[in-house]
C-alpha cells in the first residue's frame, strides 16, 4: 500500500509552492494576490492617466520646432513612454507599487519659467532636468537624502507644494480664458460668454463632484466628459475658435518615434547661457529641490500607507526606491519631457490593495497600450484640461495646514513662497523668496542655529543671483 493510501481521508492538500512572480515580488508575503495587484495597477492608471492629456498641453507652450506641426502628438507619446519606463523600474527594480510619470508643477516650471520666462531653449531645459536626475540618483545612493531633507524647514516644503498648486491653477484659468491680462489691474475676469470659459467651468464642477463622490479616475473622467460636451454641442473651443472637425487621423494608430524632441538635450546651451553658471545652477537646483522634496514626501507617505515604513521611519530598499525616481527623471529628459517623478495618485492603487511592484508594472503596461490611441488625444481641447490643472492646484494647497501661521518667522516665508509663484509667474522666484526670507529672519533674530548651514548657503547663492546676475 502506498503512502498516499495510508493518509487519512479528507486530509488537506499540501500547500502550493509560490510561483516565481510571487516569490520575486513577495505577493503572498504582503497578503496580496496577483488579481488584486493587477486590479490595483488599473486603478492607479485611471487615477493618473489625465497626465497623458495635460502634460503635452503644458509643454507644447514651450517646446516648439520650426516646420513641425505634430509636437503635441509627439509629447503624448513621450509622456506615455516616460510614464511606462518610470513605473516599470519602480515596480521591477524597487518592487514598490508606485507609478511614475512627468510631474505636474515641474512641467509648468519647465515651460513657463525656464523656457518662456528665463529664456533658455527647451533643449537646455531638458539638460537641466537630466542633471537634476543624476544628482538625485547620486545622493540617493550615497545616503545623503536625510541631510538634504533636513536642510529646508517643513513650512517651506509645504509652501513650495502649495505655491505650485496656485501657479497651476492660474495657468489653468488662463488657458480657459477665465482670467485675462488687463492693463489697469494686471489680471481680470475673462468673458464668461465665451465657450471655452463656461466649458471649463462646467468641467471644473463636474470633476469636483466626481472627486467628492470618490469616483476612481475622477480627473480623467472629468476631462473626457468635458470633451464629449464640446464635441456634441460643436463648441468653438479648438484652435482658431473652431469646433470638432472629426477623427481625421482615425482612433487607433501605431505609435511613432518622437524624433523631433527625443535625445535633444543641449548641455552647452545650458552652461553658456547669458546668466552663466549661477543661472544654470539655479535652474538645476530648482528642478532638483522641487522634485527631491516632492518625491521624498510622496514616496514616504505612500510607503507608510502601504505598510512598508517601520516604527523607526525606515523603509526597505530605500536607496533603490529613491534612485528609481532619479533614473526616471533622467530617462524622461532623454525622451523629451520634464521631470518624471512618483505620483501621489498611486495611493488609489494602494487603497485598492496593491502592495507590490506588480501593481506598478501593470500601470506601466497600460501606458504602453495608451500609446496606440494617440489620435484620440488631439480631440481634447485646452478648455477640457484646464479644470484638471485647477483641481490639482487645489489639492496641492493641502500642505498649508501644516504651516505654523502664528509664528511670523514661519508664516511670512511660506506666504512669500506661495504667492510669489503665481504673482511673478515663476516657481523659481517663489522658492527663492521663501529661502532668502527664512534665512534672513533667522539670522537677524539671533536664531541662526535653528536652520541648516545648507539653507544659508542656498540663500547666499540666490541673493547673489538677484543682485548681480539678474
Amino acid at each position: 500500500m502506498t503512502k498516499i493510501e495510508n493518509e487519512p481521508a479528507g486530509s488537506p492538500a499540501p500547500p502550493k509552492a509560490p510561483s516565481l512572480i510571487d516569490r520575486y515580488f513577495g505577493i503572498s508575503a504582503a497578503a496580496s494576490t496577483v488579481p488584486r495587484e493587477l486590479r490595483a495597477g488599473l486603478t492607479t492608471f485611471l487615477a493618473m492617466s489625465y497626465i497623458i492629456f495635460v502634460n503635452p498641453d503644458v509643454l507644447s507652450s514651450a517646446i516648439v520646432v520650426d516646420g513641425v506641426d505634430n509636437i503635441f502628438t509627439q509629447l503624448v507619446i513621450t509622456t506615455c513612454v516616460a510614464a511606462a519606463f518610470g513605473s516599470l523600474v519602480m515596480g521591477l527594480v524597487a518592487r514598490y507599487p508606485f507609478a511614475q510619470a512627468p510631474g505636474m508643477g515641474l512641467n509648468a516650471f519647465f515651460a513657463f519659467t525656464v523656457v518662456l520666462g528665463m529664456g533658455y531653449t527647451w533643449q537646455a531645459a531638458l539638460a537641466a532636468v537630466f542633471i537634476s536626475g543624476v544628482l538625485f540618483v547620486v545622493l540617493s545612493v550615497v545616503g545623503a537624502r536625510r541631510a538634504i531633507v533636513k536642510a529646508l524647514p517643513m513650512s517651506l516644503k509645504m509652501a513650495i507644494t502649495a505655491g505650485i498648486g496656485g501657479f497651476l491653477a492660474l495657468i489653468g484659468m488662463k488657458n480657459a480664458g477665465i482670467v485675462v491680462a488687463d492693463e489697469s489691474t494686471f489680471v481680470a475676469l475673462g468673458d464668461i460668454r465665451q465657450a471655452p470659459v463656461w466649458l471649463a467651468l462646467v468641467g471644473l464642477v463636474l470633476t469636483a463632484v466626481l472627486m467628492k463622490l470618490r469616483v476612481t479616475g475622477a480627473i480623467l473622467w472629468g476631462i473626457l466628459a468635458t470633451t464629449v460636451v464640446a464635441i456634441v454641442f460643436r463648441l468653438p473651443v479648438y484652435t482658431d475658435n473652431t469646433s470638432f472637425a472629426g477623427f481625421t487621423d482615425g482612433i487607433v494608430a501605431a505609435p511613432f518615434w518622437p524624433g523631433d524632441i527625443a535625445f535633444k538635450m543641449d548641455f552647452g546651451a545650458l552652461l553658456n547661457h547669458e546668466t552663466l553658471l549661477v543661472g544654470a545652477v539655479t535652474v538645476v537646483l530648482t528642478f532638483f529641490v522641487v522634485d527631491f522634496f516632492d518625491a521624498t514626501g510622496t514616496l514616504t507617505g505612500l510607503a507608510q500607507r502601504s505598510g512598508y515604513v517601520d516604527e523607526h521611519g525606515d523603509m526597505p530598499r530605500a536607496k533603490t526606491l529613491f534612485s528609481m525616481d532619479g533614473l526616471a527623471a533622467m530617462f524622461g529628459a532623454m525622451m523629451g519631457t520634464s521631470t518624471t517623478t512618483a505620483y501621489v495618485e498611486s495611493a488609489a492603487g494602494v487603497e485598492e490593495g496593491g502592495r507590490t511592484g506588480l501593481t506598478a508594472i501593470t500601470t506601466a503596461a497600460l501606458f504602453v497600450v495608451a500609446m496606440f490611441f494617440w489620435p484620440l488625444i488631439g480631440v481634447v481641447p485646452s478648455a477640457a484640461t484646464a479644470p484638471a490643472l485647477i483641481i490639482v492646484g487645489a489639492i496641492m494647497l493641502e500642505g498649508v495646514k501644516h504651516v505654523d501661521l502664528d509664528d511670523i518667522g514661519e508664516a511670512l516665508p511660506a506666504f512669500l513662497t506661495i504667492f510669489a509663484m503665481p504673482f511673478t509667474y515663476s516657481i523659481a522666484n517663489g522658492v527663492s523668496f521663501g529661502i532668502i526670507s527664512y534665512a534672513l529672519i533667522k539670522v537677524l533674530t539671533g536664531r541662526w542655529r535653528e536652520a541648516s548651514w545648507l539653507l544659508y548657503l542656498l540663500a547666499a547663492l540666490l541673493i547673489i543671483r538677484y543682485v548681480w546676475l539678474m
